[in-house]
């Protein structure tokens, strides 16, 4: 089993990992670290095709509690007519839309419901305009959660008709989506259920950096010389590069990325 903690990301003080996700002491976040068991490149062979391959490297301690819904695993794709436009020979792009639920999100979202099933909380949820109220639903379905998305009351239908086809109860509130966020950390905390881009944040940002292991298996345990990732919080990013950070602590990579570019759209929001 992969002994892990909680520790701040402020003043490093350390906590077992419960549900929790503010420091006691100086209130910054609660971030995963492992000590991770002895892996090879043979560890991960032969398994499943999903994110879930890697479950040595993940917060997850009995693997009965995972909740799967086949995500991961995409497919990495030279793009040669890109790149040859480009002047560029080995350019790749990752495929994250063919999740089940069309993004990135899956990674995320699978790993706190997981993490909710470990931690026999009621129900989930999530605060949401669009794909990751998707990926919450489609996982609490299938792990028997009842799940709850906040969003504004003005939000677009079809940006939470997927969730909602899960079978999940829109809240609607009567304001932001800041609005909305605040009122679903009070009910989580209230209520002590996971809603997993708030009080699960701790477990929830370790999904994302399941990308950083595909890619560097899908390359040969080879870390690419340049990334780009689109951004909005900033939150994949730091995920993908801790990943690749992770993979060279347990010597399964030799080298790190050179170069670094983060895009984003003007006046973004990523949830």
């Amino acid at each position: 089993m992969t002994k892990i903690i909680l520790q701040c990301r402020e003043c490093k003080k350390e906590y077992e990992p419960t549900f929790k996700y503010i420091c006691d002491d100086c209130f910054g976040p609660l971030d995963v670290k492992y000590d991770f068991p002895s892996v090879n490149k043979n560890t991960f062979s032969n398994r499943e095709h999903t994110y879930w391959r890697y479950f040595e490297l993940l917060p997850i301690q009995d693997k009965s509690n995972i909740v799967s819904i086949d995500a991961g695993m995409t497919p990495l794709t030279k793009a040669e007519n890109l790149g040859d436009a480009l002047g560029l020979n080995n350019l790749y792009i990752k495929n994250d839309t063919v999740n089940p639920t069309f993004s990135f999100k899956d990674r995320p979202a699978g790993i706190a419901v997981s993490k909710a099933k470990e931690f026999d909380l009621p129900a989930v949820g999530c605060a949401s305009t669009g794909n990751l109220a998707s990926a919450t639903a489609a996982h609490a379905a299938k792990g028997g959660f009842p799940c709850y998305v906040f969003a504004p009351s003005d939000i677009e239908h079809a940006k939470i008709a997927q969730a909602l086809s899960y079978g999940a109860e829109y809240i609607a509130v009567d304001g932001t989506y800041d609005d909305a966020n605040r009122i679903a950390a009070q009910i989580g905390d209230s209520k002590g259920i996971g809603i997993v881009n708030i009080n699960m944040r701790s477990y929830y940002i370790e999904g994302s950096k399941t990308l950083a292991y595909e890619v560097a298996e899908q390359l040969g345990w080879q870390v690419p010389d340049q990334l780009i990732v689109p951004v909005g919080s900033g939150a994949m990013l730091n995920a993908i590069c801790k990943g690749f950070e992770e993979l060279q602590s347990v010597s399964l990579v030799k080298m790190f990325l050179k170069f670094i570019l983060c895009t984003t759209t003007w006046m973004c929001t990523n949830c």
